[in-house]
């Protein structure tokens, strides 16, 4: 009995050994050291915050190989949060800036490069700042935005950063699986809206691929989706005034150009007047136009009462 006894009990200690995925070997964080992160610093991941940390090695893998980056890339990452993302993203370009809205997970970043990736620790940069009211970034200027961004603020943050920093040639984020279908769509669908123009202005946007919930701690009760920006020219045209006209043709998106540009226009004969001034029908909806369009609608001479 005592023999059995040893002998069961080893077998259950392997047991518990088998079910603990192992660390992988590249330095990048698994499930069992995001977990003793937080636990050190007693973090509860908030949803005010939309804090759900990568754990999976290979997502973390794949979404660098996504991103297609050179070894001159200065990346801009925000929301790193336990840095999983982070020590990908060292090894694959030249500098990384990242930016942390939480005082933490800030100040702990910079420590678990030097202890997992000591070789790349000089590589990265940490600014504790909240992404939507950054004015500047210390440093080189970024090329490339390689994030996973907050749930609930990840569009604003994209067009704020696309604005702010026109070094940036290319992005690729990890958001929301419905966000990320908007901010892909062409025109002409239901998904298709605000944030799918107004990316538009600045890139080519597209779907470059999904990810799963499972990834992710705590996990999220949605799936996600990476999208991927190519920055191009602008459409001729004033963006704030663009902007304007797209936020009000859909603010009642249901509604014809006409009637729903009323109030932007100043009465819903004005509205005629410059949507026909710009070649475009005003019995179409919103949705029908592209950014193009919206610009070339923007541009065209007010209508005075």
């Amino acid at each position: 009995m005592p023999a059995s006894g040893r002998t069961a009990a080893r077998g259950c200690s392997a047991d518990r050994v088998a079910l603990t995925p192992p660390e992988p070997p590249d330095g990048l964080l698994g499930p069992a050291a995001i977990r003793e992160l937080a636990a050190e610093l007693e973090l509860r991941p908030t949803k005010q915050l939309g804090q759900n940390f990568l754990h999976d090695a290979n997502t973390i893998r794949r979404i660098v190989r996504t991103a297609g980056l050179a070894p001159d890339d200065v990346v801009l990452e925000v929301g790193p949060g336990l840095g999983s993302l982070t020590l990908g993203l060292l090894p694959a370009s030249a500098a990384v800036t990242a930016v942390e809205i939480d005082p933490r997970l800030a100040a702990r970043l910079p420590r678990t490069v030097a202890e997992r990736r000591p070789d790349l620790a000089d590589r990265l940069t940490v600014v504790e700042a909240d992404a939507l009211r950054i004015s500047e970034l210390p440093g080189p200027p970024p090329t490339a935005l390689v994030a996973n961004l907050p749930y609930n603020v990840a569009v604003p943050v994209l067009l704020h950063l696309l604005d702010l920093l026109p070094t940036l040639e290319r992005a690729l984020i990890l958001v929301q699986a419905e966000v990320a279908e908007r901010l892909a769509a062409p025109p002409g669908g239901g998904a298709y809206g605000v944030p799918s123009v107004k990316a538009a202005w600045y890139g080519e946007v597209r779907r470059a691929g999904n990810v799963g919930r499972r990834v992710f701690w705590p996990e999220p009760n949605v799936d996600s989706g990476l999208v991927a920006l190519v920055r191009r020219p602008p459409p001729e045209g004033d963006r704030r005034a663009t902007f304007a006209a797209v936020d009000a043709a859909f603010g009642m998106r249901r509604k014809s150009l006409r009637a729903a540009l009323a109030r932007w226009a100043g009465s819903p004969a004005a509205a005629e007047t410059r949507l026909r001034a710009a070649g475009i029908d005003p019995s179409t909806r919103g949705e029908q136009l592209s950014v193009t369009d919206f610009a070339r609608l923007a541009a065209t001479d007010e209508v005075q009462p």
